[in-house]
């Protein structure tokens, strides 16, 4: 099951992030993931909360959405969607095609519940771990 390593990755990500803009609490995660993948929507959603316990991502609401196959086709130029078992062309019906999408991961949006922390100055206060940029 590396769901659990790709939740793992994705808390990592979230962290960083948070500790760049100086953010805390996480108030939504959106996903979104390609039919090839490889990933299973339902497995990621299950073992989200089992990683992200005691983490900035713990009370985060994990939205799934999914992708669809998109593929040029090498022939016509077309680009169209298909099936994840059938990648050929669909104004052609040609084989030779090139995914353009289907097969992706990618964190879309992150929401938070909280700005910033500012002192009394009004200044941004933020202490970063040394390995974000």
């Amino acid at each position: 099951m590396h769901e659990l390593a790709i939740c793992n990755a994705l808390i990592e990500q979230i962290e960083a992030v948070a500790a760049k803009q100086c953010l805390t609490n996480v108030a939504r995660i959106i996903i979104r993931i390609g039919p090839l993948s490889g990933v299973e929507p339902p497995l990621l959603a299950r073992a989200f909360p089992l990683v992200a316990a005691g983490t900035i991502g713990s009370d985060a609401e994990l939205e799934i959405r999914t992708g669809t196959v998109q593929v040029r086709c090498l022939t016509c130029d077309c680009q169209s969607e298909t099936t994840a078992n059938k990648l050929n062309c669909n104004k052609c019906g040609s084989w030779q095609t090139q995914l353009v999408s289907g097969d992706e991961l990618i964190l879309e949006r992150l929401e938070f519940y909280s700005p910033p922390r500012q002192n009394s100055g009004g200044l941004m206060q933020c202490v970063k771990p040394a390995d974000v940029q």
